[in-house]
């Protein structure tokens, strides 16, 4: 069961910390071979490649790779009403909470007739990635397209895995929310291949080359993000899922252990992290963990996540410490169980997304919070964020000078392009004048 990290009698710095740190074995790198030859194979034989790969990897080869749209309609049609509805109360929260997260254009007047104009154009066309694997995610089809709509992403292309159990399409349920969307632009195709044909586009099905890809995956899903960046944006190189609770002695351990089993679920190598000052907590939720890790259906998958190197209670000094624990991590979810959690909140720097309180879990950030739950995994939320419609706009700025504007800082922009060296740059700004 999850071992025990005793920090109470040391004050680490950020170094140490950084090394005694529970991390899972998650090395891109290492799938990056595998994924360039995958994506080169899809880039020359276009089609033909992804379905010999679905055969492959996905067991099943499908009749094509894109769904008719008559697909999605029917998906939409035979969705569960209960699972709709759900659907639908998500997307409205969702769309709530992303269009607050657009960035307002500004006009900067830096002097009469000089104007800097901050605008945020989003791009044109995105590449969605939706997972197969262990799970159904019709979940993550809201969190990408939702905020793509919102920043009015024109163009979208939708692709997840094909399943063998729906003959090589692509789940239905994940169909029905797509269609929910309005987006009928939908490929029955999975991992790196798939993400390289996102990128680069294959002809003969009319998927044209995307400029942003978004979405969780394997490893070999991040590894093909990480490859094609010189073509295509992307959100973060997603790996397993990750929670970190910061909790005191007033936690219901019942319901932190719940929560710690309920991200445990996704994968064998999930990361469920308890930081506490409360040795007797500690006791209370290991002995709840007992209870509830070999209750769940996925009992065997949660024990394995649990007992596995990327899992812990770590026992810290004070909240102050367990703070200090937490933003060395940067966990992708973070929950804050304790008597004050707005006062912990204060010191809290690097999550992907943080939940404050008792009736705040990561659970409902999956699927109702409003919030998304495509976050940076691996200590990425040390220097990214989650996704949102801010990531499918680029900031541009735009330089209005009248001619006195221009005439204003002359001799500046020639002083500085002399000690530059670049004397044509100063000499395209006196050309303006040289009737004068």
């Amino acid at each position: 069961m999850i071992k025990t990290i005793d920090l109470r009698d040391t004050q680490p710095t950020r170094i140490e910390l950084a090394r005694l740190i529970p991390r899972g074995l998650m090395d891109v790198a290492a799938a990056t071979d595998a994924a360039a030859a995958l994506i080169a194979d899809v880039r020359e034989r276009g089609e033909a490649a992804l379905l010999d790969q679905a055969e492959r990897f996905d067991g099943f080869r499908p009749d094509r790779v894109r769904i008719h749209a008559d697909e999605i309609s029917a998906a939409v049609r035979s969705l569960d009403p209960a699972v709709r509805a759900a659907l639908e109360a998500s997307i409205e929260r969702l769309t709530k909470a992303s269009q607050a997260q657009l960035p307002s254009p500004t006009v900067t007047e830096l002097a009469p007739g000089a104007r800097v104009i901050q605008r945020w154009q989003p791009v044109d066309r995105a590449g969605l990635y939706v997972p197969g694997g262990k799970a159904v995610y019709p979940s993550s089809v809201l969190m990408n397209v939702v905020p793509a709509h919102v920043a009015g992403v024109g163009s979208i292309a939708l692709a997840s895995p094909a399943q063998r159990a729906f003959n090589g399409s692509v789940h239905p349920t994940i169909l029905g929310a797509a269609g929910l969307l309005g987006v009928d632009e939908v490929y029955a195709m999975g991992g790196a291949g798939a993400i390289g044909a996102l990128a680069y586009g294959v002809a003969e099905i009319d998927l044209d080359p995307v400029q942003m890809i978004t979405g969780p995956g394997n490893i070999f899903v991040a590894a093909a993000k990480r490859l094609v960046t010189s073509v295509a944006g992307i959100d973060s190189e997603a790996g397993p899922t990750e929670i970190l609770i910061i909790a005191d002695e007033t936690a219901d351990a019942h319901l932190v252990a719940a929560d710690l089993v309920s991200q445990a679920e996704h994968d064998e190598l999930a990361s469920a992290i308890l930081v506490t000052d409360s040795a007797d907590l500690a006791t209370r939720v290991r002995a709840e963990l007992a209870v509830l890790a070999a209750a769940t259906p996925h009992a065997a998958r949660v024990a394995e996540a649990l007992d596995g190197q990327q899992s812990a209670i770590v026992l810290v000094a004070d909240l102050i410490a367990a703070a200090a624990f937490s933003n060395a991590y940067g966990p992708e979810h973070l929950e804050v169980q304790t008597a004050e959690p707005g006062l912990v909140l204060d010191l809290l720097t690097n999550a992907g997304a943080i939940f404050l309180g008792a009736n705040a879990p990561v659970s409902l950030g999956d699927y109702l919070a409003g919030s998304n739950h495509v976050l940076p995994t691996g200590g990425q939320a040390l220097f990214s964020s989650g996704l949102g419609s801010y990531s499918f706009v680029r900031p541009q700025q735009v330089i209005s000078y009248d001619r006195d504007a221009l005439r204003e800082v002359e001799q500046a922009v020639l002083a500085l392009s002399d000690a530059e060296d670049l004397p044509a740059h100063g000499a395209a700004v006196s050309a303006r004048f040289r009737a004068e």
